[in-house]
């Protein structure tokens, strides 16, 4: 079984801190070539820096390693490109990569704005396309290549005050499905990763009460060198059975996610009327209905 990543090269977004941070260290110490893109920005996507990415790889290159620092953005197709290229122009090829790039604009959602949605949809949604569009072609002509794509249960399960980040990350999900059901046939395979884990743009969740501050003490000791195990496995050829699925890391614990699937149906010959819905159907369905929960409800006991 082969977990080694010798002679792979892979791209991980969002790698200056963080999860990406300790995935990139960790395909680095498994013998891979790493792309280490960040743009070096605020939680919130503003601003620009080049250092976080670069310390990444100066730490990388000290421990013998091979990688190089890219500060393109994910969010437009053109500067995506340009990440792809960074690894055909340094290591000669792309095996693998890492949708990680992500900012928070968070808001409840009567209240947020055009800019606070388009910010997030466009890193966090179009990034990972753009990404993944880029790196594609390549996947296709050497029949092989493996993307993990970073979601969240903000979006598969439910979070307060989270919308635009929810519909991106659920997005994500479901853009990882469609590359999985397109590109199996070349030998490409997607999967979805939802850390839980203590990082700088967890840092920035508002706590306004009691209960919320348990959680993220909660939260904080979980870190992110946790998630860095699975998504080197999911890159690796030991892998080359697991496709088109979600997992969720909280410290020890791994979890193998659903997806949508019928639950409970009904049917008449006669066909359906406004009155019947009411009086047959929904009272048919409603033991079934998903309850209006958050994942802190769902994952309600502590990380082990």
């Amino acid at each position: 079984m082969q977990t080694r990543m010798d002679g792979k090269v892979v791209l991980v977004t969002g790698a200056g801190g963080g999860i990406g941070r300790d995935m990139a260290l960790a395909l680095a110490a498994a013998g891979a070539q790493v792309v280490v893109n960040d743009l070096g920005t605020s939680t919130s996507g503003e601003g620009s820096h080049a250092g976080p990415a670069q310390q990444v790889v100066d730490q990388i290159k000290a421990a013998g390693g091979q990688a190089v620092a890219s500060t393109d953005s994910v969010a437009d197709s053109a500067s995506a490109a340009r990440i792809v290229q960074a690894a055909l122009d340094h290591f000669g090829r792309i095996d693998g990569v890492v949708n990680n790039a992500g900012i928070l604009r968070d808001r409840y959602f009567h209240k947020m704005g055009d800019d606070e949605w388009d910010a997030v949809i466009k890193v966090h949604l179009y990034g990972s396309y753009h990404i993944s569009r880029a790196a594609a072609p390549h996947f296709k002509d050497q029949g092989s290549g493996a993307y993990v794509h970073m979601t969240s249960t903000s979006g598969l399960v439910g979070n307060l005050g989270q919308a635009n980040y929810s519909a991106a990350k659920l997005g994500l999900v479901a853009l990882s499905k469609s590359i999985a059901l397109d590109m199996a046939r070349f030998g490409v395979r997607s999967n979805c990763i939802a850390p839980f884990a203590w990082s700088r743009m967890i840092g920035s969740i508002p706590v306004d009460t009691p209960e919320q501050q348990a959680r993220v003490d909660k939260i904080k000791q979980m870190t992110p060198a946790k998630i860095a195990p699975l998504a080197v496995y999911l890159l690796s050829e030991a892998a080359s059975a697991v496709n088109a699925q979600v997992f969720a890391v909280r410290n020890n614990e791994i979890f193998l996610m659903s997806q949508p699937r019928p639950l409970r149906s009904v049917q008449r010959s006669d066909g359906w009327t406004v009155e019947n819905i009411a009086e047959h159907a929904m009272p048919a369905l409603q033991a079934s209905f998903v309850p209006l929960d958050r994942s802190a409800d769902v994952f309600s006991w502590d990380p082990v």
